[in-house]
């Protein structure tokens, strides 16, 4: 399970130095479906996983490379904090199930969106 674990970690982290994707996108289907984990459960250890600086690296070489506007996420970050308690609040009172199709809705309306928009 470490291996399986860590691969899923190296993927996440891979697809988000590459396409600045949060890492939640893979994480949290990862952990229910290969894991076995609750989707509140992969919510939470997924959110748990990125709190720390994991991407620090990354941002290094994106700062060097003048690619960060720090006032933008700044700000962004300030409005996660709060947006990602509320979030958190509201989830621990649905059900999975629900949250899975929530989840899973969003997903599509995204990859939609980026495959037909402009």
């Amino acid at each position: 399970m470490a291996i399986l674990l860590i691969i899923v970690g190296l993927a996440a982290g891979i697809l988000s130095g590459i396409l600045g994707i949060g890492g939640g996108l893979l994480i949290v289907p990862a952990l229910v479906f290969l894991c076995g984990l609750s989707q509140k459960q992969a919510q939470g250890t997924s959110l748990a996983i990125l709190l720390l600086p994991i991407g620090i690296l990354a941002v290094i070489e994106y700062y060097r490379a003048g690619n960060i506007d720090l006032k933008m996420a700044g700000l962004v970050a300030l409005g996660f904090v709060f947006g990602a308690y509320g979030g958190a609040l509201i989830a621990n009172h649905v059900s999975d199930d629900i949250l899975k199709r929530v989840f899973a809705v969003f997903l599509v309306l995204i990859a939609a969106k980026m495959f037909f928009g402009k």
